[in-house]
Parts: structure tokens; C-alpha cells; sequence
């Protein structure tokens, strides 16, 4: 019996042994969600107890700070400190994503919203993440996102075999923002590649320009659909145009739908990217994309997935705001054919009224990307929205509207011209 104890004893040792000499994954692919077209993936960080514990992050390669929740901050047992306008802490030293360790020893700290910690469980209002993985991480791995399968892939420089039509990229050097030689009516730019960003975004001068000389181009003012993002207070004015064609490294793009970059926030874009650029392409006009990312590099690769349309902007046309509490205000309304898209005044919709329902459904906790899923259909079908006022409650029926709506009959196109 002794002898058979200390045989079974040193198997055991010399398969912990084997186990612990076993390399770590050089690569790992996990499922994504999409959400408000923002790319949503499960990440493992470690905690204080030397448990660990899997909270949903964003892939945000248009960022280069690393962003916590609240919450995970304190559980993480990290230093938070406060000002008045923000909170930071030092960053956690790693996280794990499909099994895969990612260092995060670039990262000087981790930004922090300025929230008590009990109404604080995500990183921003209407976003279900608590961590995002920004592009100062990002730079130093492959990466696949693969919107057609859902699927992101993070691995070791050198080890992922990219497939599809391929370009240089220009690479910041030190945060990994990204810009593409682009091209737009015969004139040349640099455009972001930006998949953290649920729509794109082009300068105010070249929209401008663009819309004086093709005013047949679908435009609109009013963030609706993917173009509200956050609920900024100028959402409701922002003007949306479609634009027709763009060359966008390697891909001709059609009907890319951009919202104009006011002047003092493209300036503050340019001066992190560190070149001359005119905005981004968002992932709403590349989700038929398998898009390919080798840094060490500098080249970017697309490979077509998928030929679908979708249609983002058939929606009803309030513009949101996500509020701490869960619920939703309503900012204001889109105009369509030149009058209100749904009706409004004391019988209707009110700027400061809370969207609390679609079609009986709770709004209440959800995210802008559950919500707009609720708002969306088929252009006529009617929606039924439960709205509060001071306190009281009533429905009011509103249209699914087609905004932005391309003419797709080549020939009515060129009878228009």
C-alpha cells in the first residue's frame, strides 16, 4: 500500500509539473455581441483573494485609455483617487481574454467615472461593460474581428495568417490609433479606423463641401439610430449625410453614412492621432468585414464576409440619452420630409420626457443598443412608446421611419441628374 501511495504521489508531481510547463495559448477567439454596433467580449480579470472574476468588456481600438467601472475598480482592490471631474487608479496588471494572458504593463492608469460605487456597475450609461481594451494594448498583439461570425481573435505578433485585400496603415506609435489613406470625390485623406465607434465620423468643412455639391445625397440632422451615441447634448443638431462613394484603403465603400465633426472636436482628435485627418469610419459601414489587424507590420487587412444591407437608420426618430438610473430621456426629435418624426407637445413628445417603454416592453436598465432594436423595423410599422412626465404616464404611437434613405434604382438615380 505504501508503495503504491508513493508511485501515485510522484505521478501526480510529475503531472503538475507537466502542467505547469505547459506554454500559454499564443492566441485565443471568443464570441462577440454586438451592442449599438460596439464590439462587446468577455474578459477575466484577477482580484485581490486570487480568485478571478469574468465581466463583460469593450474592444475599443479607436481609444487609447484603459476605462474601469466603478464597481470592478473596487473590486479589483485598487487605489482610486478623485477630482472633481474624474477618478483614476492604477491599472490591474493583467486580464485574461479566452484563456490567453494580456499584459497591461503599457497602461499608466485606468480612467474611472466619477460615481459612488453602488450606481456604478457599468462604465458608462447605456454601455453593459465594466472594462474596455483600447489600442495602446491592442498594438501590441494580431487581431481579428470578425464581424460575419461574431468573433474576435487576439494573438501573438506573427502567429495569425490574415486572408483578404490588404493596405498599409499609418500606426501612432505611442497609443496604436490608426489612420488609412482615403480618397473622396478624386481628393485624398486620412480617415481613422475606429470599431469602438458605432457610426463615422467626417470633418464639418468636407461634409459641408460635399453636401453643397451633391444636395441629392440622403442628409438629416438629428443623431438617430447608431449616430446617437452617448446623448450628448448636440446630438439633436448634429447633421447626418450619406456619403457615396469613399476609397478606404483597399475598399471602395458605398452609401457610408457620416456624422459632421464639429471643428473643436476634430481638432482634439487630430492632436491624438498626431497626423492630419478628417475623421473615421466607424464599424456601421464595415460589418460585412472580416478585418485583419497586423501591427507589427503596420497593415490592415479586410476580407468580405457577407453582402447584406442593414437597415441602421429605419427607426422611429428620438434622440437618447442613457441616465444612471437605467432609464432613458428623450433629447429631442428628428425631422422628416421637413416635420417632426413623431408628434410632439402636450399630447406627444416633450425634450426632458423619459423613454420608458417600446411596445410594453421596459426600457428601464437596457442598452442603447436594446433599445434601438426596440425602436427599429420596418419603415410604416407603428410602435407604441411609453413615456413619463413629471411623474405620470402615457403612450404615444410612433412611425418607424426610413432616414437616410439611398435611392437604390440606378435609373431613377439618373433621371434625378
Amino acid at each position: 500500500m505504501v508503495c503504491a501511495l508513493l508511485i501515485a504521489a510522484r505521478a501526480f508531481a510529475q503531472n503538475g509539473t507537466r502542467t505547469s510547463l505547459q506554454p500559454e495559448p499564443r492566441s485565443a477567439t471568443v464570441p462577440i455581441t454586438l451592442d449599438h454596433n460596439r464590439i462587446v467580449i468577455d474578459i477575466t480579470v484577477p482580484l485581490p483573494d486570487g480568485t478571478s472574476q469574468t465581466v463583460r468588456g469593450w474592444v475599443d481600438n479607436g481609444n487609447p485609455d484603459l476605462m474601469l467601472s466603478r464597481r470592478l475598480a473596487t473590486a479589483l482592490g485598487l487605489t482610486v483617487t478623485c477630482d472633481e471631474k474624474a477618478c483614476s487608479a492604477p491599472p490591474p496588471p493583467a486580464e485574461t481574454i479566452g484563456g490567453m494572458k494580456i499584459s497591461l504593463s503599457d497602461i499608466k492608469k485606468a480612467n474611472i467615472p466619477l460615481k459612488p460605487v453602488t450606481a456604478a456597475a457599468v462604465m458608462a450609461p447605456g454601455l453593459p461593460v465594466e472594462i474596455n481594451l483600447p489600442s495602446t494594448i491592442l498594438r501590441h498583439y494580431d487581431v481579428l474581428v470578425n464581424f460575419p461570425n461574431h468573433e474576435f481573435t487576439i494573438a501573438a505578433p506573427g502567429t495569425l495568417k490574415f486572408q483578404g485585400s490588404s493596405s498599409k496603415m499609418a500606426v501612432n506609435a505611442e497609443n496604436g490609433l490608426v489612420q488609412l489613406s482615403s480618397q473622396i470625390e478624386n481628393k485624398k485623406y486620412n480617415l481613422a479606423l475606429d470599431l469602438g465607434a458605432s457610426i463615422s465620423f467626417l470633418s464639418e468643412e468636407v461634409s459641408g463641401k460635399l453636401l453643397a455639391a451633391h444636395a441629392d445625397w440622403p442628409h438629416m440632422t438629428g443623431a438617430v439610430g447608431p449616430a446617437n451615441l452617448w446623448g450628448l447634448a448636440e446630438e439633436p443638431k448634429w447633421k447626418l449625410l450619406r456619403v457615396e462613394r469613399v476609397s478606404y484603403g483597399p475598399l471602395f465603400l458605398t452609401n457610408v453614412p457620416f456624422v459632421a465633426f464639429p471643428q473643436e472636436a476634430l481638432a482634439w482628435f487630430e492632436k491624438r492621432a498626431g497626423v492630419p485627418t478628417v475623421g473615421l469610419v466607424g464599424s456601421q459601414a464595415l460589418l460585412n468585414y472580416r478585418i485583419g489587424l497586423d501591427y507589427a507590420h503596420a497593415t490592415v487587412h479586410f476580407e468580405i464576409g457577407r453582402t447584406s444591407n442593414f437597415p441602421d437608420f429605419d427607426v422611429v426618430g428620438l434622440v437618447l440619452r442613457p441616465e444612471d438610473d437605467g432609464k432613458f430621456t428623450i433629447l429631442g426629435i428628428a425631422d422628416y420630409d421637413g416635420r417632426p418624426s413623431v408628434s410632439e407637445g402636450a399630447q406627444g413628445v416633450q425634450a426632458g420626457d423619459a423613454l420608458v417603454a417600446v411596445d410594453e416592453i421596459s426600457t428601464t436598465g437596457s442598452s442603447m443598443g436594446q433599445v434601438w432594436s426596440m425602436l427599429g423595423g420596418t419603415p410604416g410599422q407603428e410602435r407604441r412608446l411609453g413615456i413619463e412626465r413629471n411623474g405620470k404616464k402615457f403612450t404615444v404611437i410612433a412611425t418607424v421611419q426610413h432616414f437616410l434613405g439611398e435611392n437604390e434604382n440606378p435609373e431613377e438615380k439618373k433621371k434625378q441628374h
